[in-house]
């Protein structure tokens, strides 16, 4: 780790807040076939690494023991194989492994980027995605991982959305899916048997395809926006191409679905603008039903349904941290497997958020997430922080917010999450209003909105707000800074674009087409100049406040280059730019000891620029 530009931590910040740093997670990750066991993955060092719970309450027993954070695994059919992906240091160049008492068979060529796909069903062949041909490119592999030596591939593809996502129930026909952007995906299947590829899906207008899955009698289901403004389920015809809804969410997307072993039940969870809502539907009636017993807060994008027909899923709310839950179908009991512990402190304690919706600069509806300190322990006007989420193809969604609760709880600063427009889980139209560089500023005028209605609450203190934000909502959190100087006290910038031309020219090369159609093709001079006119390094002049900016060595999608030539302008200017480095991380810090430490940090940068601001005026 690199602090550049950062004071001495004092030891008592390190010491107030060592309950807030020794929360733990667990999330479901699959079933173990035969055993009943359910595969979790969890922290008990540095990393998450895969655990074993045998029963509701059993103790997390470990699997895994890498230096490197594991985020998931997948049994064969009969149990037998376990395969998980590790990268380096997050350099997501990830390798397919065999896990087996601990140990770990490289499966892959130790060199190449490679995203793990499903298993056939008879358990003979997993399908993954590969960059082995090209080095660019996803191409699409199948192997018999008991013999790595077996892996074929079936299908060579010229661009980076292409993925394996699941095998029909003859073992023949494996569905794959192009991903052009969020708002345009294409379905193919390919025969693993002779290579023969066939277009399911020819839309004329562009439609994304969310999570597909085949049903045991061989049907496809997915949900889609094919005529609708959100997200839908439904079937799809494999020789037609047509896609028939049978389950609508309203004004919602359905985001995330399962089907039942017997081919009986789907289910399947609502975001309704960042809280999740689990449902069952009956395929056989159409009778729907809704899962009650689970705390207010969102329902993890993996849900699994068993063999014997138990649901899998994990709940995250910030009134209990993340933990793994099952739903016996039958008589809708709810079962909470693990409970995460939260450094001693009771989670229940924490508060919950609150919708905000307002009108932005134009009229349209847009909303966030507040958090506000107890006035009982906090009273009078508080200071904020605005964070604002990545994607720009994200959400702001109701989970835990771990070490962030010390800010709300101890420090009395209340927090705000939007989402601006380009956010998903409000229909594709809302996720298109920031696209190309003429409308992405609209996106920063949305925080303006934001800071007129929150600047007008008696519990807030408008002269101490704040803005950070990862990702493009480093970008947001860089661009809001500048355009709204008077109205923030200083800016905390993760892994953040600074310039969207050197961002589009130095992104992994399989990532860039899948970005210009984003923020726009920096080939073409109109769009580069507009690119460059709206970039946070070309109006470096205007960013006037504290900065600290926060980097990843090895970050594979935002180089770290972004960050060293702002700091470098903003520090020539005379301005003050904390930099911090963890030359073993790439995009965000995955290592507890790397995230505590960009904690405390935070918190040094925060109590001098934010909380010190009333201090200021005063004198």
């Amino acid at each position: 780790m690199l602090a550049d530009g950062v004071p001495p931590i004092p030891l008592t910040l390190v010491a107030d807040t060592r309950p807030y740093l020794e929360y733990r997670t667990a999330s479901f990750a699959g079933w173990h076939p035969r055993d009943r066991s359910m595969l979790i993955t969890t922290r008990f060092g540095n990393v998450s690494q895969l655990h074993r719970v045998a029963a509701p309450g059993s103790a997390r027993r470990q699997i895994s023991f890498e230096e490197e954070p594991i985020y998931g695994g997948s049994w064969s059919p009969d149990g037998s194989t376990l395969l998980v992906e590790k990268d380096a240091g997050g350099n997501e160049v990830s390798q397919i492994y065999a896990l087996d008492a601990g140990r770990m068979t490289l499966l892959t060529d130790g060199k190449s980027r490679h995203t793990l796909g499903p298993w056939s069903d008879d358990g003979t062949l997993v399908a993954y995605g590969s960059n082995m041909r090209s080095g660019v490119y996803n191409d699409i592999y199948v192997m018999d991982p008991r013999d790595p030596g077996t892996a074929r591939l079936v299908l060579s593809t010229d661009s980076g959305g292409w993925a394996a996502i699941d095998f029909a129930p003859n073992g023949r026909d494996l569905l794959v899916f192009n991903y052009i952007s969020v708002a345009d995906s294409q379905l193919h299947i390919i025969d693993v048997h002779t290579g023969a590829i066939r277009q399911v899906t020819r839309d004329a207008a562009p439609v994304a395809y969310g999570n597909l899955k085949f049903a045991p009698d061989g049907r496809l289901w997915v949900s889609s926006d094919k005529d609708s403004d959100v997200q839908r389920l439904g079937l799809l015809d494999l020789e037609t191409g047509l896609f028939t809804p049978m389950i609508e969410g309203g004004r919602w997307d359905i985001s995330s679905f399962d089907i039942s072993k017997d081919g009986k039940t789907i289910a399947y969870v609502i975001n309704e603008a960042g809280f999740s809502r689990l449902q069952l539907y009956d395929i056989a009636t159409g009778a729907t039903r809704t899962v009650a017993g689970l705390p207010p807060g969102e329902i993890g994008s993996k849900i699994k349904f068993a063999p014997w027909g138990t649901l899998g899923f994990t709940v995250y709310s910030n009134q209990s941290p993340g933990d793994a839950y099952s739903l016996d179908v039958a008589t809708g009991e709810v079962t909470r497997w693990t409970e995460s512990e939260a450094g001693g402190l009771d989670p229940a304690a924490n508060v919950m958020p609150e919708l905000v919706e307002i009108k932005s600069f134009d009229g349209e509806p847009i909303s966030g997430l507040l958090y506000r300190p107890d006035p009982r322990r906090h009273p009078g006007k508080r200071p904020l922080i605005m964070s604002i989420h990545g994607g720009p193809e994200g959400q702001a969604s109701a989970g835990f917010l771990g070490r962030n609760n010390y800010l709300i709880n101890e420090l009395g600063i209340a927090l705000f999450y939007p989402n601006v427009r380009g956010s998903t889980g409000f229909g594709k139209r809302f996720g298109s209003l920031d696209n190309g560089p003429f409308r992405r500023e609209d996106s920063v005028k949305d925080i303006g909105a934001f800071l007129d209605r929150l600047g007008k609450y008696p519990t807030l203190d408008a002269r101490r707000f704040g803005v950070t934000g990862g990702s493009y909502g480093g970008y947001m959190c860089y661009a809001s800074a500048i355009r709204y100087s008077r109205r923030f006290n200083a800016a905390s910038c993760i892994v953040a674009i600074s310039n969207f031309v050197t961002f589009l020219e130095n992104t992994e090369e399989y990532r860039r087409n899948l970005r210009r159609v984003e923020y726009g093709d920096e080939r073409i001079p109109e769009l580069r100049a507009k690119l460059q006119e709206i970039s946070p390094l070309t109006r470096v002049d205007e960013l006037k406040m504290p900065l600290l900016v926060v980097t990843g060595a090895n970050d594979p999608r935002v180089p770290a280059s972004e960050a060293d030539q702002i700091i470098d302008a903003v520090r020539s200017r005379g301005g003050t730019a904390w930099h911090l480095l963890a030359r073993n991380e790439g995009h965000g810090f995955r290592r507890k000891e790397n995230a505590d430490f960009l904690f405390w940090t935070t918190l040094a940068f925060w109590q001098q620029h934010l909380l010190g601001a009333r201090q200021a005026d005063a004198n």
